[in-house]
């Protein structure tokens, strides 16, 4: 069974363009969520969680709620694990794709993340996730306009 998972997973992963419907919408949406979780350094399994529902709630369907959920895992270990991939690119990629896709601004779900600040235990983490929250937005405010 967990075989699979897997194999699945790597497939998604490797064909994501053309397996997933909106695929774009869906790791902007990714983005944002790994975001928040990377700017703790021990996320824990509250705040993966959290995606899943959101990803529920948006989505209606299992499939693409767990195809959010592994998009943000795949996000949060490249910063974790400095694959190439830091806090602050993700900060940019963010800004960059809102600028050339606006209505990717509406997929900023500040009540979807602010939950997610209260699996961090320390406080200094809690406070980075906030800055985070402020400038997601902040921007969100900025390119409604």
């Amino acid at each position: 069974m967990k075989f699979l998972f897997n194999l699945k997973h790597y497939l998604y992963t490797s064909l994501r363009e053309v397996l997933v419907y909106h695929h774009n919408s869906l790791e902007f949406r990714a983005k944002t969520f790994a975001l928040i979780i990377s700017a703790n350094s021990y996320p824990t399994e509250c705040a993966y969680d959290l995606v899943y529902e959101a990803g529920m709630q948006i989505y209606k369907d299992k499939e693409r709620a767990k195809m959010l959920l592994l998009t943000t895992r795949e996000y949060v270990n490249k910063v974790h694990k400095k694959n190439g991939l830091f806090i602050d690119d993700l900060v940019e990629d963010i800004r960059i794709e809102v600028r050339q896709i606006p209505r990717f601004v509406s997929k900023i779900d500040i009540s979807l993340l602010e939950p997610i600040v209260e699996c961090s235990v320390d406080e200094d983490t809690s406070t980075y996730q906030i800055r985070m929250l402020d400038f997601l937005s902040g921007l969100k405010e900025e390119r409604s306009k």
